[in-house]
């Protein structure tokens, strides 16, 4: 499905005017207090997916303000007579009245609203306290919570161990709350890994799954669908030394190397990735690709003289094109996703990617709209709320995508769990399968084994034991599990279970899962508390379990937004390094422009909720 060609000119014209703008604002000192920064236009670019004649009225209105030439001016009024043309309603040529496809489309649509978060660092109280507020202030409720990474799901101490983090910044946060059934998230939520993460615990879950209720971790690379939108999701950042090895990590962690290395991207991942390239050009797109990383090379396509400015260290790092992931700059071309959300870097940055159409210049492909947002705190760019127009009866649940399971399928023989480098199959090898994308006969087979139900199962079971009030970190053990909606998924899907084979690599740590030890479903009680020695269990094995009973009240007080403090501290070191560890309070969104009609409203909400100034925020790291 091509873009409309309203579309790109409209924003081919966005972007002429931001050239003329940075060309000749220095020659009218008088523009410069009124004209806001260029930045602003790609913004209203951006995010002008639903009403483009609303745009380009603003463009234009932008447009009169800035010092052009005359032939300049003459092409920009040309193009406001063609783009106002193509949008006047034409007489009717039926003789009986007839809806508009537009009101066809009203009827037959509803709106689905998705917000995102950026880095996330543990703090999803106060992301969910800021959805909550939104939803408050703009009478909507939100569908869908995307994180783009450092989520940080931290089930007890034990997690910690293993987290990438200097030890002082190492806190238990929220998480374990909603994991432990305490809490319940108010929002469907999906997230991917970044490097400051859990890294044992998501390892249980390759291929993806709850890691709590309502919560659902991408994996190492999938793809699943939500309202008839297909999200992409790649975890971790790149790293040149691990890019090509097998997923061999797992707790206990040999030495803190690999604790480092657990969240780098495999090359596997992304090749995987690639063959979601549509063998057509009507077959539909990836929605929303979701990674931690940026892609390399992303800022050529941005306002990089802002981002400068916000970040003025990432200077040398961009001269030596060191800043993000050089195999998802081609992932992005590749499978041209009409949204990127990514974070890591700690700032807001927005860049429009065109992917021209070779083969009918009039018809380009939909640009990708990229967007990285900040971390919560305050006045910052943490979240961003997107609208989507869907099916009036599409559901709402999670499901997993058809054509994502037929490529785990077809590549199950790529799975490894090998230090040793590993190459992906190409096009240049001898009598060996390189194209992976599905056929038609492998898609039959996925929908046969599901029986045309791609419904994710609500199959949650805590394998390590949830935080308990009386545990230190001393006390913790740092464990692995085998999870059972890994086996569960593997299984069913007839692929090796990466899980299982992390397993069966050392049964060195390796812990019985807690859900095995628990008297009933819904009483949290654990049985033992753990053994440090090997020779007091009965069996001699090397399995851990805890058997010591836990006190019988395990209620915490009731939910309150946490309370928080003005003490922050802002970036002052690339967010790569440890000295840009930051404290953390208040709340910042910037839910972008909002169209409504020919008028373009920009809302930056600065929301404090219930803040107690004579409680002390908590310190906790955020690179």
């Amino acid at each position: 499905m091509g873009y409309s060609r309203v579309r790109i000119r409209v924003e081919c014209f966005a972007l002429l005017v931001r050239n003329q703008i940075e060309t000749h604002i220095l020659q009218n000192e008088s523009d410069k207090g009124w004209l806001c920064h260029p930045n602003r236009i790609r913004h209203q670019v951006w995010c002008s997916d639903r009403d483009v004649y609303a745009l380009a009225e603003i463009i234009l209105l932008l447009s009169e303000r800035v010092i052009m030439n005359d032939s300049t001016r003459n092409k920009c009024k040309s193009e406001q007579n063609d783009i106002s043309a193509l949008f006047e309603e034409q007489p009717s040529t039926s003789a009986s009245s007839t809806v508009t496809e537009s009101t066809k489309r009203q009827k037959l649509s509803r709106k689905v609203h998705i917000a995102v978060a950026g880095c996330s660092h543990g703090e999803m109280d106060k992301i969910y306290a800021t959805v909550a507020e939104i939803e408050r202030r703009e009478g909507y409720k939100f569908d869908l919570l995307i994180s783009c990474g450092d989520y940080e799901a931290i089930r007890n101490y034990g997690d910690l161990k293993h987290m990438h983090a200097p030890e002082k910044y190492r806190h238990l946060q929220s998480f374990h709350r909603y994991y432990s059934g305490e809490l319940e998230a108010p929002v469907l939520t999906i997230f991917v890994g970044g490097n400051h993460e859990a890294s044992g615990y998501l390892q249980e879950l390759p291929y993806g799954g709850w890691v709590a209720p309502k919560i659902f971790y991408l994996g190492h690379a999938s793809v699943v669908q939500f309202a008839g939108l297909r999200i992409a999701g790649l975890s971790g950042i790149y790293n040149k030394n691990d890019y090509n090895t097998g997923h061999w990590e797992r707790p206990p962690f040999i030495d803190y190397g690999a604790v480092v290395s657990a969240y780098h991207v495999r090359s596997v991942d992304v090749f995987r990735l690639k063959q979601l390239k549509p063998r057509n050009p009507n077959e539909p797109p990836i929605d929303i690709m979701v990674t931690h990383d940026w892609p390399a090379g992303i800022t050529d396509y941005g306002d990089v003289k802002q981002l400068l400015r916000l970040k003025p260290y990432f200077e040398e790092d961009l001269k030596k094109n060191a800043i993000g992931n050089p195999a998802t700059m081609t992932l992005l071309h590749v499978l041209k996703p009409r949204y990127w959300l990514a974070a890591h870097m700690h700032c807001l940055f927005a860049a429009l990617v065109p992917h021209p159409n070779k083969n009918d210049r009039e018809n380009d492909f939909e640009p990708t709209r990229f967007l990285s947002l900040d971390k919560p705190l305050p006045r910052r760019h943490f979240l961003q709320a997107l609208e989507f127009d869907v099916d009036q009866n599409v559901s709402l649940n999670l499901s997993y995508d058809p054509t994502w399971l037929a490529i785990l399928r077809a590549t199950n023989a790529l799975t490894s769990v090998d230090k040793n480098n590993i190459y992906m199959p190409s096009q240049h090898t001898c009598n060996e399968r390189w194209d992976f994308r599905p056929t038609e006969e492998e898609l039959t087979k996925v929908d046969e084994i599901y029986g045309g139900d791609f419904t994710v199962p609500m199959n949650f079971k805590m394998t390590a034991r949830p935080h308990r009030v009386d545990e230190t970190n001393d006390s913790s053990q740092e464990l692995y599990y085998r999870n059972p909606q890994s086996t569960e998924f593997c299984a069913k899907l007839g692929i090796k279970d990466l899980n299982e084979m992390l397993c069966s690599l050392s049964m060195d740590g390796l812990g019985i899962p807690y859900y095995i030890n628990k008297n009933n479903d819904s009483e949290v009680v654990l049985k033992s508390r753990t053994l440090e020695k090997k020779e007091d269990f009965d069996d001699k094995s090397d399995f851990i379990i805890d058997r010591n009973p836990l006190p019988k009240s395990l209620l915490l007080e009731d939910f309150k937004t946490p309370a928080v403090t003005n003490n922050d501290e802002f970036d002052k070191h690339p967010s790569s390094t440890v000295n840009g560890c930051e404290k953390r309070s208040h709340y910042g969104v910037d839910e972008g422009l909002q169209l409504s009609g020919s008028k373009i409203l920009r809302r930056h909400l600065i929301i404090d909720i219930n803040e107690d100034k004579s409680t002390q925020g908590t310190s906790h790291h955020s690179c």
